[in-house]
């Protein structure tokens, strides 16, 4: 099995990135390097207990991730049940729910989720264009250890009037998606972006160790770094 390690300059916490085929691993690797997390990509589930960290990326169709994930399913139930932060990313934030409709609309019937978040992913009404890419502004509905402020300095993009520093409110992030999360319990819903609709764009269990967010820190600038820190150091404190 494939695994490989970079040493960032200053490491808080180890992280796995879990390798399951479906990730632009390497942008991500680099941001969580930069947030000062030692990075292991790999495909062996073996490797997840001695982490502080898992980091489920994805880009692609829902089937498809839940259909590589399968070998990795037992570990990351353990991991969630043992409080080890679990972050998804993108396809990996909406494989944290319990089912898609993406699924059913390639044909392809019911596909289950990992159901760490109760929930389904929908996609965005026909009168929206899709896939939603590019920026779009956060709106933060509750704490979470994910959007606690730290000085982010100066934006990368262009912004609406919002925090200048300190918080991840009113900042824009990246994203690219077709689908979006629809939690059972709002509870569930850390912050919000609006395309037409209303959306979450980050979202967590109740326990607080599982969450993702439908963005990609790793392409949303200083946005993105304030939240692969925060991570980071929520990892560093587990």
């Amino acid at each position: 099995m494939s695994t490989t390690t970079t040493e960032p300059r200053e490491t808080l916490a180890s992280v796995v990135m879990v390798d399951y085929g479906l990730g632009n691993l390497r942008s991500a690797q680099r941001g969580l390097e930069r947030a000062g997390a030692d990075v292991t990509v790999s495909d062996d589930p073996s490797t997840f207990a001695d982490a502080d960290g898992i980091v489920l990326p994805g880009v692609g169709a829902f089937s498809e991730g839940m259909e590589n994930a399968g070998p990795f399913r037992e570990a990351l139930a353990e991991a969630a049940d043992r409080g080890q932060p679990i972050f998804g990313i993108c396809l990996g934030m909406q494989m944290l729910l319990t089912s898609s409709e993406e699924a059913a609309h390639a044909g392809e019937g019911e596909v289950e989720g990992l159901d760490f978040i109760p929930g389904q992913n929908v996609r965005f009404d026909e009168g929206q264009k899709v896939p939603h890419m590019g920026w779009n502004e956060l709106h933060v509905k509750r704490d979470h250890p994910l959007v606690e402020g730290v000085d982010t300095g100066a934006s990368e993009t262009p912004r609406a009037d919002g925090p200048t520093g300190g918080s991840v409110d009113g900042e824009y992030a990246y994203f690219v998606h077709s689908y979006y999360a629809v939690p059972e319990d709002d509870e569930a819903i850390v912050a919000t972006t609006d395309y037409g609709v209303e959306f979450p764009a980050i979202v967590a269990n109740e326990e607080g160790n599982v969450f993702g967010t439908q963005f990609h820190p790793e392409k949303s600038g200083e946005t993105g770094l304030t939240i692969l820190r925060n991570f980071v150091e929520f990892c560093a404190e587990q």
